[in-house]
This record gives structure tokens, C-alpha cells and sequence, in this order.
């Protein structure tokens, strides 16, 4: 990195939530860990009229509530803070602000051959007059610029805001960012199955009898009530992190691991996904989500939703892959679960979910293997038992959070965990039924797994997390009563 041209840093939205939370304490870790170029500097953009001072006071602020858990390095924030500037008076076609101003202060610290990088970490509504300034305040050429998601809030949204953005930058400028393909373990999915022969070999309708993605939140939305009500599970979780999650699971071998390989093969598995049926979705919402501040009394906003996916492809081809996910749930997972076939013949009456290869995709990830074995002891006696690898326990092991991968890979220019248009219109086509005809939102009580039609839709063995659950949970109560 330290080869890297000098880059210029644009963040949009800088005082938001989304800013204070993930992207702030994502480029502190980058200066920390040595990951930015050598000359660099930060430019915050907001409407409020801000000096320096004030918004690194309040980059200190964020970092110290969200950062990396433990007190800055003053070394570090010491030269961290004076490469933080500020650019007030908001920013649009008509009006810059002050922003041209305050990044054309910064070459003084700079230089003046630089990398400018605009990362819009504000609304989508916000996006297109935002992308339009760009290319008439002369910012846009060479520049990199970061979408967060939804990259669009419908089919139409979508295809206006995609024309909007190719009117003035390239597509190898474009990076959309779905911070669940920056996820250590989403990206050991394609290591674990095209580095290794065991699974490679299993990988298919013969051998995977469903796919599982399930990623419950015990968590409300009383910090994003506004944000969460216009958007819900459907669009701020389906059709962004689980669909592409599910193409990392089913994409065909790539070529290479070269970025543009890898994004081949993740969009086109999406293209082969069938639009979803809503008979096969269950939407929901938790009880007294009416009862939060800024919500509505008769919202019908979803909370939860639960789907079935179909792949029609030969690889494929009649395996379900279920996706869940939803807010005041029973616990906070982001499990991938690929359940096996049962082997045929010699042995009858397996246990239930007895071969399961499953990913933890929260922190810095794990791979677990649950196989039926024989229970020690003088009778034959089948049980279930689990292996674990902690990613993190791997010698040398460096994890990056999501957010700080993906910064990363903006300034390198690799676009191999980003999404591309093609995919994303893909996707929208697969939720346009959904979103014509959604179901009924149904209530569930809170601190569950969800309205009880999402078990239905999981067929008689029903979600292996859950069921994991359960196990853990009467394994300790045995435990408890043995003692």
C-alpha cells in the first residue's frame, strides 16, 4: 500500500449513522493497520457547516463508541486526525459547497497527482443527484466511487439510478458495496469448496439435500426506525446480502480467483435463479414494532421474511435453497448450512440433520461439520457429532471486518467482491413477484424464530440452526441435572 498512489478520500453522508457506525472506525482501522497509501487525507461532506476541529472531535467521538474496541493508539490518532477535513454547505449539481475548496486544500498534504475516491454513505435517494455533481463539479474522472446498498429501492428505481450512473462513470469505476460478500467467512464458501476435493466432489443436487441461509437479528430498529420502515427485511436483507450470499454457494467454478472471473461467475449463477413465488415467502412483523417511535400505528412494514429459492440450473436443479432472516428473534446468526442427502441402504433412521456443512459469517467466521458417528459403548449406537475450525485460530490468521476488506479492495481496485448491474437487474427480476404481490405480514411474538407458517416452509425437518439450537439448549439443562 504504501506504493499506492496518493488518494483523496470523499466521504458523503459523514455525520450519519451509517458514517459514525461502519465507515469511520473502517478507515481508522485501515491508517492502523498500515493498510492506506502513504499520502492520503479524508474530506467529510454534510450540509451543516462544520470546521475541521468540530468534525474530528466528532470522528473521535464515533471511534471511541464504535471503533476497535479498545482505546486509540494515540500515536495512530494523532496522525490520523490530520489528514481529517470537512467540506459544508452540502453538495449538488447547482451548489459544491465548500468541498472543491477543502480537496483542493488538502494537496497541500496530498499532492496534487491523486486518487479521488467519493464513498456516498447516505441515502439512495440520495445517490443520483449526488453522482450528477460529480460529473459537473469535474470529480468524477479517474475517481472510484462506493454505493452503499440497496443500489435501488425497485425495478424501476434501479434501472433509473443504473442509467444515471453510467452517464458519468465508467462501470470499472462503479463499487457497490454489499458488505456481506467482505465477510471472511462468505469468502472462505468458494476457498473451502474449490481448494479441497472432499466438498468440491459433494457440491451438487446428488449429494446437498438444501441450502440454508438463515441470519435472525435479536436486535429492533429503535436506532433506524425512519430508515427501516420505508425499506424492510424484503429490501434491506433479501435482495441484497442473502441473494448474494446464495450466488456464493451456487456459482459454477470460475476460471480464476481474478476478480472479474469470480464476478462472472456470481452473476451468472443469478441469472438462473426462478422469480420467487410468493406462495413460497412468509413475511412478518414482531409484536410492538407499531409501538416504536416514528412508526406508524397501521404499518405493514416486514420485519421478517423467510424464502424459498429455486436455482434452475443443472447443478441445482430441485435442491430449495431457504433464506430467513428478521429483527427480535430468538439469537443473532449469519449461518450458511448446506444439509446432505442421507446416504442409502445399510443404515435406516438417521438422525435429522445428521451431515451438515455450515458457516458462521459473523466476526471472523467458522466452518463446523456435523456427521452421525457411533456413541462409545458396547451397543451400536448412532449419535450426532460436530467439529469446529475458528477461522481465527488459523496460525498467522489477520481478520479484516467486512467493512475495512472491502475499503481496502476500493484503493487496490479489485471489484471481485462488489456487485455488478447485470446481477442486480437479475435480482430485481427474481423479486418483482414478491413485490407485486406481497403476502399478508403476519405478527410474531418477540425473541422467537418467527411466525410459525416459516417452519412450514422448511419442510418436516425444518431450519437446522434452529434445531442446532435446541439441541445446544437441552444439552445444557442434561448437563445442569447431572450435576
Amino acid at each position: 500500500m504504501a506504493t499506492a498512489k496518493p488518494t483523496v478520500f470523499v466521504l458523503f453522508g459523514a455525520t450519519g449513522d451509517l458514517a459514525k457506525r461502519m465507515v469511520l472506525p473502517a478507515f481508522y482501522s485501515l491508517a492502523a493497520e498500515g493498510l492506506m497509501p502513504e499520502k492520503w487525507a479524508l474530506v467529510g461532506n454534510g450540509r451543516g457547516d462544520v470546521s475541521h476541529m468540530d468534525f474530528r472531535d466528532h470522528v473521535k467521538k464515533s471511534l471511541d463508541e464504535f471503533g476497535p474496541g479498545k482505546k486509540l493508539d494515540k500515536k495512530v490518532w494523532a496522525d490520523f486526525e490530520q489528514r481529517i477535513f470537512f467540506a459544508g454547505g452540502g453538495f449538488d449539481r447547482s451548489d459544491p459547497g465548500s468541498l472543491l475548496d477543502v480537496i483542493e486544500q488538502t494537496r497541500e498534504h496530498v499532492g496534487d497527482d491523486v486518487q479521488l475516491i467519493h464513498y456516498l454513505a447516505v441515502p439512495p435517494v440520495a445517490f443520483t443527484e449526488i453522482t450528477k455533481g460529480l460529473g459537473e463539479h469535474d470529480l468524477a474522472k479517474d475517481a472510484r466511487v462506493v454505493y452503499e446498498k440497496p443500489f435501488g429501492t425497485s425495478p424501476e428505481n434501479f434501472q433509473e439510478l443504473d442509467e444515471a450512473v453510467h452517464a458519468v462513470l465508467d462501470e470499472q469505476q462503479v463499487f457497490r458495496i454489499d458488505h456481506f460478500l467482505g465477510k471472511e467467512a462468505t469468502q472462505d464458501l468458494h476457498v473451502l469448496r474449490f481448494a479441497n476435493g472432499l466438498f468440491h466432489a459433494a457440491w451438487s443436487k446428488q449429494h446437498i439435500e438444501s441450502v440454508q441461509i438463515d441470519v435472525p437479528e435479536d436486535l429492533d430498529v429503535a436506532d433506524r426506525a425512519d430508515f427501516y420502515d420505508h425499506t424492510g427485511a424484503v429490501l434491506d436483507m433479501l435482495v441484497t446480502h442473502l441473494f448474494q450470499v446464495a450466488a456464493e454457494v451456487a456459482m459454477e467454478p470460475p476460471e480464476s480467483v481474478s476478480p472479474e472471473h469470480l464476478q462472472a461467475a456470481r452473476e451468472k449463477v443469478i441469472g438462473c435463479f426462478r422469480p420467487l413465488d410468493p406462495s413460497e415467502v412468509v413475511l412478518g412483523q414482531f409484536e410492538g414494532y407499531r409501538d416504536i417511535e416514528g412508526i406508524a400505528d397501521d404499518s405493514t412494514t416486514d420485519t421478517f421474511v423467510a424464502a424459498r429459492l429455486w436455482i434452475d440450473n443443472d447443478r441445482w436443479d430441485g435442491v430449495p435453497f431457504l433464506l430467513r432472516t428478521g429483527k427480535r428473534m430468538a439469537v443473532s446468526k449469519q449461518t450458511v448450512s448446506l444439509v446432505l442427502r442421507e446416504p442409502t441402504g445399510t443404515f435406516k433412521h438417521l438422525p435429522s440433520h445428521g451431515n451438515v456443512i455450515s458457516f458462521e459469517l459473523k466476526g471472523d467466521g467458522e466452518i463446523a461439520l456435523r456427521m452421525v458417528a457411533k456413541r462409545p459403548g458396547a451397543e451400536l449406537k448412532l449419535d450426532v457429532a460436530e467439529a469446529s475450525i475458528p477461522l481465527a485460530m488459523l496460525d498467522g490468521a489477520d481478520p479484516l471486518p467486512p467493512y475495512v476488506r472491502l475499503i481496502h479492495d476500493v484503493v487496490l481496485g479489485d471489484r471481485s467482491l462488489f456487485t455488478r448491474p447485470d446481477g442486480l437487474a437479475a435480482v430485481w427480476d427474481v423479486a418483482q413477484p414478491l413485490l407485486d404481490a406481497r403476502p399478508e405480514v403476519q405478527p410474531y411474538p418477540p425473541d422467537s424464530w418467527g411466525p410459525k407458517a416459516a417452519d412450514e416452509l422448511a419442510g418436516p425437518d425444518g431450519w437446522f440452526l434452529q434445531r442446532q439450537q435446541a439441541d445446544a439448549q437441552q444439552n445444557d439443562k442434561n448437563d445442569t441435572s447431572r450435576k
